[in-house]
């Protein structure tokens, strides 16, 4: 049978009545890959977060050298951090020094963790529920962090879940947030005037948002501190070629390695147990409570503003930054092609990445 003989070999191995869950996670693997290059959704890190699903779920396929990448930059939260790094570079504050009360609506789109927190606490004790509630935080990194620091038993099934639901959010906030507004709330304008930043003041940012978050929520401050330091790379003015790799090869090659080591925690056992499912349903649950959190906030204060807020802007307050500005920016267009809210978006997402982290932080020092 010569080359074939492995094949034969393996597919007379497999029991086809019991290992249906293989062919299930191949099938999520290949969804993945789909969404990656049709429809270019977080490429980076669905690609080889499908093609790391398909593998570790080959019968006898030895996947030993993914194990050890999760070991070295997983499991001792290296890579979420490094990757804070990439994004701080790659984020301009000057939206929300220039318009700070955009800040509300990012500490508002958290509610979702811990509204989840409270439910997944009826199935899981206090820490895994903790850990499970801040997939809500739209953060990966955030999550990694605190599921380890917790010594969650979910730890894996939170990272797949945290990450999945990060490059999905182009398909899951357009229906909550057209489910709670009105097409005239949808095409309301909010004018925007540049105010100037000052050098100074874009770098003391970052340090002083370092400084008092240490003493605020001091096991936040890895979190802030790395991802502080990427903005105040960024800022200073003297590592211009250093914050662009930051922002493209380091954010982009991190991401990558993270989508493979994440693919070590989908093998069918364990991807498909009733807990991982559960899991799963919670963390969409999340997902879907922060955006309306952040809505339903906006559409508060129009209650009692005169010029009122476009309550899209709400749903961006979650972490996933960039795309969640930008959806927010695209569904205002599609009502009305002259209404441009992309800078109010992007400021309020900026601030639901600094308070995701912060919110990560307060749960650490609860709980630990």
């Amino acid at each position: 049978m010569g080359i074939f003989e492995p094949l034969f070999r393996n597919l007379a191995n497999i029991d086809w009545s019991t290992d249906w869950k293989m062919f299930v996670m191949w099938i999520i693997g290949g969804l993945l890959i789909f969404l990656a290059i049709k429809k270019e959704m977080e490429p980076t890190l669905l690609l080889p977060m499908g093609l790391g699903a398909i593998l570790v779920n080959i019968p006898g396929a030895h996947v030993g050298a993914l194990e050890t990448l999760y070991g070295a930059g997983i499991a001792n939260e290296l890579f979420p951090l490094i990757l804070f790094i990439g994004i701080g570079a790659m984020i301009d504050f000057g939206p929300v020094l220039s318009n700070p009360k955009l800040m509300i609506f990012g500490a508002a789109a958290q509610f979702g963790i811990f509204f989840t927190f409270c439910l997944a606490s009826m199935f899981f004790d206090l820490k895994d529920a903790a850990s499970i509630a801040i997939i809500g935080a739209a953060d990966g990194p955030t999550a990694i962090s605190v599921a380890q620091k917790l010594n969650s038993a979910y730890t894996g099934a939170i990272m797949v879940a945290a990450y999945s639901y990060m490059a999905l959010v182009p398909i899951i906030q357009p229906p909550v947030i057209k489910a709670l507004t009105t097409k005239k709330e949808r095409m309301i304008r909010m004018d925007y005037k540049a105010a100037n930043v000052s050098k100074t003041t874009r770098i003391l940012f970052p340090i002083v948002i370092t400084a008092v978050t240490g003493l605020f929520a001091p096991s936040a401050i890895e979190l802030v501190g790395f991802l502080m330091f990427g903005n105040l790379i960024r800022e200073c003015g003297v590592l211009d070629s250093l914050s662009e790799t930051a922002q493209k090869v380091l954010a982009n090659l991190v991401t990558i390695f993270l989508g493979i080591s994440i693919a070590t925690q989908m093998r069918a056992e364990q991807f498909l147990a009733p807990e991982t499912l559960l899991i799963l349903g919670l963390g969409l649950f999340a997902f879907i409570f922060d955006t309306a959190g952040g809505v339903l906030f906006a559409k508060f204060l129009n209650l009692f503003l005169k010029k009122k807020i476009n309550p899209m802007i709400g749903a961006a307050g979650i972490s996933a930054f960039p795309m969640s500005g930008r959806i927010v920016h695209a569904l205002g267009r599609k009502e009305d092609p002259n209404n441009f809210l992309l800078m109010h978006s992007i400021g309020v997402n900026v601030s639901g990445q600094i308070a995701s982290v912060i919110a990560g932080g307060l749960i650490l020092n609860f709980f630990l």
